[in-house]
């Protein structure tokens, strides 16, 4: 078999979506509960990103917030630096890197982040899914209460976990507001009588809203209709890309378990378990499919049921369809670790990026519609004024000198000191004697310092007269 999809006998799944019937209407997906070595280590990686997610709102450096992105005032904090306008061509370059870094990795990798490490994913299947798992039961216990009749249990437990998806909505809503106005504003919204924040107020309720619905209602579509990622999926993996695959070769065909009556059969006992815990409702068995996250759970499933009738497990795994076709093991191939050295590569450029970010920005203009002064002394000045912005989150004190040659500068009233994260701006002479001025204009050089430490060199221009011999 050359192609990765002969063994299907037909294409015909592809002309329609497990979530949508022929008739337009939703199909909804009772997903039964994953078990096995994925899933555990899903979990573990689900709880580090929920606590982080819970907990970094409310995590202080310097008074300061490890992230917020204010997008109102336009102030952002990442990992306690403060990132201001001036900064945004940091975020420019790194939003092209991240769309790179997404292309790149799902070249290689396929879709491990839809189904490892993406907030809708995690929320779904990690948090509310389980709430319902402890509420509604099983898979089996779900649809059997879906098609039930409204008795006083179903009632209890449909209201009982609309309660909880609403409450959790409504925690995970004012979490996601911390991260944009921070938690003092956050506070005072919830502390504060509803009239004095409306706004607030409204923005948590319609976010609650939103959270709500996804979760209890529209779930899988998100994946399916809402992202893009899913949809490009198709174009940016090829026959290399290592994705959650169906071991046709050792597969097909398939054939219901019989102790002593399978040969020329596959491996493949058609025990529909990969498609009962598919939170997309798909078989993984007819190939790769744009509905398919990577969440890994058919893999336990498969892996779960080949150890119960003692066949050898990975029948369905993480491999690359040329994996599969030739039948070689998952191995790091030179293109896998060509593109892993360019993620890493991105990754350490925004990290040098950050790294070499100014704490102090600064602005030397001469004062408009000024011209040169003549002096005592021989002496020429130029009147300039200063726009300073401190970064950081302590006061710096700020003097001016001239880079190059004899002149001098005079600071107009008391020595400039920039208050934390703020913005100072002051006016300032520079002397040059006469003889310097050989042309109208002449390029100068001015470093800033703080102590003894310089913090950044900015060009400007002189005007004067020019000395004639």
């Amino acid at each position: 078999m050359n192609e990765f999809v002969t063994h299907i006998k037909s294409d015909a799944f592809r002309d329609n979506v497990a979530t949508i019937s022929k008739e337009g209407k939703r199909n909804w997906i009772f997903a039964q509960k994953p078990k096995g070595k994925l899933y555990n280590a899903r979990t573990i990686v689900s709880i580090f990103y929920l606590l982080a997610f819970f907990t970094f709102p409310f995590v202080k450096i310097n008074g300061d917030p490890l992230f917020l992105f204010n997008i109102i005032e336009r102030r952002f904090i990442l990992f306690g630096v403060t990132f201001w306008p001036q900064d945004f061509f940091i975020f420019g370059i790194g939003m092209l890197a991240f769309i790179l870094f997404v292309v790149l990795f799902t070249v290689v990798f396929g879709r491990v982040f839809c189904g490892w490490a993406c907030p809708q994913t995690i929320f779904m299947e990690m948090v509310f899914r389980r709430i319902e798992y402890w509420i509604e039961g099983d898979a089996s216990h779900q649809r059997a209460l879906a098609k039930a009749p409204y008795n006083t249990d179903k009632i209890i437990k449909k209201t009982i976990k609309h309660l909880v998806f609403f409450l959790v909505s409504f925690i995970i809503a004012n979490t996601f507001l911390a991260y944009v106005i921070g938690t003092e504003k956050l506070f005072k919204i919830v502390k504060e009588p509803i009239s004095e924040h409306i706004g607030g107020f409204t923005s948590i309720l319609v976010f609650t809203g939103i959270f709500y619905a996804v979760y209890s209602w529209f779930r899988e579509q998100v994946c399916l209709i809402v992202c893009p990622y899913g949809r490009l999926q198709g174009v940016m993996t090829d026959k290399n890309s290592i994705l959650v695959a169906y071991d046709y070769e050792r597969g097909e065909p398939r054939d219901k378990f019989k102790k002593n009556a399978r040969k020329d059969k596959g491996d493949c006992i058609d025990c529909m378990q990969c498609v009962k815990v598919c939170p997309m409702g798909i078989d993984i068995r007819n190939g790769t499919q744009m509905e398919c996250t990577n969440c890994t759970a058919c893999i336990d499933a498969c892996d779960f049921m080949m150890d119960k009738v003692g066949f050898e497990k990975g029948l369905i795994r993480m491999a690359s369809e040329n994996g599969i076709a030739n039948r070689e093991k998952l191995r790091f191939t030179p293109r896998i670790k060509g593109y892993s050295v360019v993620l890493l590569g991105l990754i350490g450029f925004l990290v040098v990026l950050l790294a070499t970010r100014k704490d102090v920005d600064a602005t030397i203009l001469r004062t408009p519609g000024m011209l040169f002064q003549k002096q005592e002394n021989n002496m020429v000045s130029n009147l300039y004024n200063i726009k300073l912005i401190n970064k950081t989150h302590y006061n710096v004190p700020v003097t001016l000198k001239l880079k190059d040659g004899s002149g001098l500068i005079k600071m107009i009233g008391k020595d400039v000191v920039i208050n934390k994260e703020s913005k100072a701006e002051t006016s300032f002479f520079i002397y040059l004697p006469k003889d310097q001025i050989k042309k109208r204009k002449t390029d100068l050089s001015v470093d800033i310092y703080s102590g003894n430490k310089k913090l950044e060199t900015v060009k400007t221009t002189f005007l004067g007269p020019v000395t004639t011999k």
